[in-house]
């Protein structure tokens, strides 16, 4: 017993340094443009696609000016049907790519993703995981030339003349629950705004000190009510609420407590194991909402 507690501790160590070792080295980021399909999205549009990958979570932006971000990537065999999902959008790059904490079902095709697309730049919280997804996609990031950059409160990851993505959160990084060290990340587009959560819970939510009022809140956790509290949506204000879930989980998500109170802040919500992929699109304005779209199916 002691012989495997010594071997997980030499592993953690080792994944950590990985991970250092990532930050600081420099990068070689492949300036390509986007493929040559023409693009769905129209000049001047944000479009937020909410993929359905079961109980996971995976969320693609094609933004304003043609550039792209990929918010966590499902269970590891959904990295096939989200590229090719990316694809029939028009583009072969993710500009920005964003793994908001180690577990598998937020990172599981990331990995996938790295090796088989082109990338920009990779933001992840500094949170290590013990596990064969969490070194797959270190090594496929080291493989690449990537370098990652610690997603962490007060990080820009853009900032253009028209939009701003922000990260507000962790402040701090809980080693002891990692959904309490997910990367919370903000996206503003003139007049409208997303509020994306990962899997933060109510410890982590309530060190945010940037204002973090959304007219789209993806809700943290699936649903479970350790992340959505009364305080949390007071200070969001949301007009959507939107859960990726797997249909009929295990975990029970999302919990009943948690729809009764999206219910009282009068929230329209979409859940990926019932309206399917959600695509919001805004002109920065106005937003309007397809549901139904395509799902992730598994891969084979």
């Amino acid at each position: 017993m002691k012989q495997n507690h010594s071997l997980k501790i030499r592993f953690s160590v080792f994944l950590s340094l990985l991970f250092s070792l990532l930050i600081l080295c420099s990068c070689s980021v492949n300036v390509n443009q986007n493929g040559d399909s023409e693009s769905a999205l129209q000049k001047d549009m944000l479009n937020v696609h909410f993929l359905d990958v079961g109980q996971g979570d995976s969320i693609f932006v094609e933004l304003p000016d043609e550039k792209t971000m990929l918010i966590d990537a499902g269970e590891n065999y959904h990295g096939e049907g989200i590229k090719n999902y990316i694809g029939d959008c028009g583009y072969s790059k993710i500009d920005y790519l964003v793994a908001t904490h180690p577990h598998a079902d937020h990172i599981g095709s990331m990995a996938y993703i790295v090796r088989n697309m082109d990338i920009g730049s990779v933001y992840m919280p500094k949170a290590a995981a013990n596990t064969k997804t969490y070194e797959n996609l270190l090594e496929s990031i080291s493989d690449k030339g990537l370098r990652v950059t610690s997603a962490k409160a007060g990080i820009t990851i853009a900032e253009e003349s028209d939009y701003t993505i922000n990260v507000v959160a962790p402040v701090t990084i809980d080693e002891d629950n990692l959904n309490n060290s997910s990367a919370v990340i903000k996206l503003t587009y003139k007049d409208n705004t997303f509020l994306f959560t990962g899997d933060a819970e109510k410890k982590e939510l309530e060190t945010i000190t940037a204002d973090i009022s959304a007219d789209v809140l993806k809700v943290g956790h699936h649903g479970s009510t350790t992340s959505t509290t009364e305080e949390f949506l007071n200070a969001v204000s949301p007009n959507y609420a939107v859960i990726s879930v797997g249909e009929d989980n295990s975990y029970g998500h999302p919990h009943k407590e948690t729809l009764d109170l999206l219910e009282e802040f009068n929230c329209m919500v979409y859940r990926t194991d019932i309206d399917k992929t959600v695509v919001f699109s805004s002109d920065g304005k106005t937003i309007s909402v397809k549901s139904g779209e395509k799902s992730i199916k598994k891969a084979g």
